[in-house]
């Protein structure tokens, strides 16, 4: 598997920042550097992945496997962007079905491929169609599962996959056009009076907290949590993306984009940024460490679930210092996020 790319941009912290260190500043930075490069990240390689599939649609093709993979990773750095444009007409979960905890994609893909559903043969169609059968996990199956190598015809997989690769690069093309056109300019400018979506700076700053509060639940909670299961009934099938051996990847770019994140929280606290950084550091070490356990198998194993319970440890104390010292700088909390009641 190739190497984890780099997802923070280039972006001055500690006292260099200091001067810059305002509330428009601080919002500025993070939709910048963060937020929109971020999108148009995942614009970019999804639309690369749809060009890909319209010319080789076959589910044994490196040539698309890379490019389903690397579209894959540009979602996981942007699956802590849960408000706004992604909400949009359930955009994020178009993309991104998980977790399925009823098993919905694998039965309704199946009945799709077996009854040969012309759902797919135009986008407008295939918008329609169930989020259970779009986005990167019925992907996964039809490229990873040999249960569904055979399912229907070739052609019918073939132009399914190119249906969710092009409904993939629709999708995130929309969210970006809405940050560019309209969301990005209504974050950084709040006004009471003519935004209607955020009135204050302090709002805006609550819901960029947020963004890092579910990015370290999604981690901990579902990309941790759901394979940890408890000591009794550990729950390895749970694993996301364990078909494809990408579960330990997905935590280590999220923790990559959450750093990048954090540290755009608190520019001009260069105590804070080093203690978020040591932090930080001690979870990449213990996920690295886990590179011999890639879909979390280990959970079965008491002498082996330890490794993976201190990688949880680890993003549970970051969570903590920043609902301790990151919320209290920036004067908010939490609050509830679009992960709660799910």
């Amino acid at each position: 598997m190739r190497p984890i790319a780099p997802f923070a941009a280039a972006l001055c912290f500690g006292l260099a920042c200091a001067a810059t260190a305002g509330a428009d500043a601080l919002t500025d930075r993070v939709v910048d550097h963060h937020i929109l490069p971020t999108y148009t990240r995942l614009a970019q390689e999804t639309a690369a992945f749809a060009e890909v599939a319209q010319q080789d649609c076959a589910p044994t093709s490196p040539v698309l496997e890379e490019a389903w993979g690397r579209a894959f990773d540009a979602w996981v750095a942007a699956s802590h962007l849960r408000f706004g444009p992604s909400e949009v007409d359930n955009r994020a979960f178009a993309i991104a079905f998980w977790p399925d905890s009823r098993s919905k994609t694998p039965k309704a893909l199946r009945s799709l491929l077996l009854d040969r559903d012309p759902v797919v043969e135009t986008a407008t169609e295939f918008a329609t169609a169930s989020i259970a059968v779009r986005g990167f996990y019925t992907l996964e199956y039809l490229l990873h599962d040999p249960d569904y190598a055979d399912l229907g015809t070739a052609a019918y997989r073939c132009a399914l996959i190119r249906a969710v690769s092009g409904d993939l690069s629709a999708n995130a093309a929309a969210i970006l056009t809405d940050w560019q056109d309209d969301f990005a300019a209504a974050l950084q400018r709040p006004d009471q009076q003519a935004n209607p979506r955020y009135r204050t700076d302090t709002e805006v700053h609550q819901e960029l907290f947020k963004a890092l509060t579910t990015g370290l639940e999604i981690l901990a909670d579902m990309r941790l949590g759901r394979p940890l299961g408890t000591f009794e009934q550990p729950r390895p099938n749970r694993a996301e993306a364990y078909r494809s051996g990408r579960s330990l990847r997905h935590v280590q770019i999220q923790l990559a984009a959450l750093r990048d994140l954090a540290r755009l929280l608190t520019a001009g606290d260069p105590a804070l940024q080093a203690q978020l950084a040591g932090a930080f550091d001690k979870a990449d070490r213990h996920a690295e460490a886990l590179s011999d356990d890639p879909i979390f198998a280990g959970v079965t194993d008491p002498q082996q679930r330890f490794r993976i319970e201190a990688l949880q440890q680890d993003v549970h104390d970051i969570k903590t210092i920043a609902a301790t010292k990151i919320g209290p700088s920036l004067g908010v909390e939490a609050g509830f996020n679009a992960l709660d009641g799910d």
